[in-house]
């Protein structure tokens, strides 16, 4: 009996992070509050004591980047974190794109409980970490290799420096800096937002690869990335 409640608990946490199209945790988080918001996290953790350096030097040589402002953790033995964020592409031209609308979840297990409220940045190294991101939906660590992103170097060592994952993580908590790795986390679309936010015709691919479709309200952000860049 304790088995198969286990099981149903599991399968319903399951559900309730990572349902395709929906948002991996139950809020009323607008798309223009997530832009708004992914906006001061970019901010926050570009000028982190540790990553002051390091962080803009990545975006610089970046393809892309994920920004999660709100990634809520809680936890009963059974462990889940999700939430919605942007996907935004880098052209050779140092140009971002307007932001794609994503939605992340990741389940854990073992001895844990309470919750947290965490902020993310996902920056994406690779062609491969893109198109794979763009493509379907993903898993951390598993379809792409992912690592917690490297903290206190240079700006010199971090353009020179060999990196060999295709995506590097950065969280905050409160102002803290957590270096949590997200590997295991799924990540897929979040379509219906997509469409809020440009219109019934838009895509990620639209949006982030061909640029076609654009919205004021993501120049803030695109504003921040390219000032945390040039730090």
């Amino acid at each position: 009996m304790k088995r198969r409640i286990f099981a149903a608990f599991r399968a319903f946490l399951a559900l309730a992070i990572l349902a395709p199209g929906g948002s991996a945790v139950a809020d009323d988080t607008t798309p223009d509050e997530i832009v708004d918001r992914a906006r001061y996290t970019v901010t926050k953790i570009a000028r982190e004591k540790d990553l002051r350096h390091t962080v803009p030097a990545l975006l610089a040589r970046a393809k892309a980047v994920m920004v999660f402002p709100m990634l809520l953790k809680g936890a009963f033995l059974v462990g889940g974190e999700g939430g919605t964020g942007v996907l935004l592409s880098r052209d050779e031209a140092g140009n971002w794109s307007s932001p794609a609308f994503y939605t992340l979840g990741a389940l854990s297990f073992g001895l844990q409980i309470g919750g947290q409220a965490s902020e993310a940045m996902l920056i994406i190294m690779t062609d491969r970490g893109l198109k794979s991101i763009i493509d379907d939906q993903v898993k951390l660590g598993g379809d792409l290799s992912v690592a917690v992103g490297p903290v206190g170097v240079g700006t010199a060592a971090a353009t020179t420096t060999a990196f060999s994952a295709d995506v590097y993580s950065y969280s905050v908590n409160q102002g803290l800096y957590l270096g949590g790795s997200l590997e295991g986390a799924v990540i897929a679309r979040r379509e219906d937002f997509n469409r809020y936010f440009y219109g019934p015709e838009a895509s990620v691919e639209g949006i982030v690869l061909e640029r076609r479709f654009h919205d004021p309200r993501g120049d803030g952000l695109r504003q921040a990335l390219s000032e945390a860049e040039a730090r």
